[in-house]
């Protein structure tokens, strides 16, 4: 009993409000996703001081999205974020990229090759990888020009902490379309996000 009091005590917190945070976070995520190279915020659903490490819009992504049915791989391991996605959402930990729904890579440098990851099949494209990746910054990288629905003309956007594979990696899976990976940019409480389907140009 003493060392389950320690562990609930020293556990990351959840969201204060389940059911409206979960709702405001995903609405947050899918507007992310439908209009890409715009930048989301999410905002007053998590206590700022945390112990897991994760930034917090990653943090609260994987509990509005992860539940038992969706296997979460960490790239780099940290017990506190682990310990807190699987008491908040129920979410297996699992130590295989290409087994991971989701998918949380706190350093960039260290993200595996795409195609690492699941990246659906024709009759099933949704039993793809999403991937949640932190940089340095949403802005102050190399230029990247995205194109594609959701995106009137063009937009630019300059990540900073992406290694430079992962933009040829990305469009080297393109033609396989509509299996491939959701992507979101973090960066503490935002975000981009980065649809399979949109095409990204560097400059």
């Amino acid at each position: 009993m003493e060392n389950s009091q320690i562990a609930l005590s020293t556990l990351t917190p959840g969201f204060a409000d389940p059911v409206h945070d979960t709702q405001a976070v995903f609405r947050t995520l899918l507007d992310a996703l439908s209009r890409p190279g715009t930048i989301g915020t999410v905002s007053n659903v998590l206590p700022q001081a945390r112990a897991a490490r994760a930034e917090l819009a990653a943090f609260a992504a994987m509990l509005a999205l992860c539940d038992y049915a969706t296997p979460v791989w960490l790239a780099q391991p940290d017990t506190a974020l682990a310990s807190a996605l699987r008491f908040h959402t129920g979410a297996p930990l699992v130590d295989d990229p290409a087994d991971a729904a989701f998918a949380y890579v706190h350093e960039a440098d260290a993200l595996p090759a795409l195609e690492s990851f699941a990246l659906g099949a024709a009759e099933s494209p949704e039993q793809s990888v999403t991937l949640l990746i932190r940089v340095e910054a949403l802005a102050g990288g190399t230029p990247v020009v995205l194109s594609g629905p959701g995106i009137q003309h063009t937009v630019s956007i300059a990540p900073r902490g992406l290694p430079d594979h992962f933009w040829r990696e990305r469009a080297a899976l393109a033609p396989l379309f509509p299996c491939g990976i959701d992507c979101y940019l973090v960066c503490g409480a935002t975000l981009i996000g980065l649809p399979r389907t949109t095409r990204a140009e560097v400059n």
